[in-house]
């Protein structure tokens, strides 16, 4: 029921990959086209147009700079898969591949040539369907409170990549103040698209108020410093302490606790919720 796996993983996923037909959820922070090209050669090339696709990735421009991640293949993949869900958590460091429910490998490996290839990666490979199950489901309601990246975001993301990478490599090898401060302002642009994509399902207090119901149903009564807590390490881009950044008109930072009391009382009012002493508790 389970098997260990080491450097030579990419077989056990591959051979899972090739047992797919249904749905594939993949929670991986790096993705790049050596990840896609190993997933689309390896999938039943009858699965392509039906398979559930579900991707957890970490689009925070920072990586893309570095190349830890390239929206161009999440791009290949959403071509392939027109049943792909994409989704952006900022801090995503699970790396789990669940294949239907026949299969669900938890691993250090990210999908990447490193990775894949060239790191020495360990994990376990999972066949109890009960217990895939449950990992399937975890990876889920995590990944719901992210932002869902339509095909349109992402072929905006993909032209704004290329320009902040581009800042990037130009600001990494001179030193000419001018050239970084572009960057910078490459880099602040791709990260307030993101914020846009963050919260194109509702306003800031709404993304909290799903993750209060997620941090409650998962650990169970909470006071507001430990939702504080709990909230800020899952949405940092969303929490920044040290700046009140102004988006399309909008607030964001510095004023993201009274958003986080706005969502406890919305969620008080509609019931679901309830503040016994200093706990806030589930009432469903």
């Amino acid at each position: 029921m389970v098997t260990l796996l080491d450097r030579n993983w990419r077989k056990d996923f591959a051979n899972v990959l090739q047992s797919t037909y249904h749905s594939l959820i993949i929670s991986s922070p790096y993705i790049t086209p050596d990840g896609s090209e190993f997933i689309l050669s390896h999938l039943p090339p009858q699965v392509q147009g039906k398979l559930e696709l579900r991707i957890l990735t970490d689009f925070s421009p920072i990586n893309i700079c570095q190349g830890s991640t390239d929206p161009h293949a999440l791009r290949t993949l959403a071509t392939a898969f027109p049943r792909l869900s994409l989704i952006h958590l900022p801090k995503l460091h699970a790396k789990v591949y669940v294949s239907d429910t026949q299969a669900a490998i938890v691993t250090s490996a990210n999908l990447t040539f490193g990775g894949l290839v060239r790191n020495y990666e360990y994990g376990i490979k999972i066949k109890e369907p009960t217990l895939i199950r449950t990992i399937a489901s975890d990876i889920t309601d995590f990944s719901n409170l992210g932002a869902l990246i339509s095909i349109e975001n992402l072929d905006r993301f993909c032209n704004i990549s290329s320009s902040v990478s581009q800042a990037y490599r130009k600001s990494q090898n001179s030193v000419i103040k001018s050239l970084r401060e572009e960057f910078k302002q490459q880099l602040l642009t791709a990260e307030d698209e993101l914020i846009r994509m963050r919260l194109a399902g509702g306003s800031m207090h709404t993304v909290f108020e799903k993750t209060i119901l997620y941090l409650l149903k998962r650990y169970g009564p909470q006071n507001t410093e430990e939702l504080h807590l709990r909230i800020e390490s899952i949405h940092p881009d969303l929490c920044d302490n040290s700046i009140d950044r102004i988006i399309d008109g909008k607030h964001f930072g510095k004023k993201w606790k009274h958003a986080v009391r706005t969502a406890q009382q919305q969620l008080k009012r509609k019931g679901f919720v309830v503040l016994n002493g200093r706990n806030w508790t589930l009432t469903k």
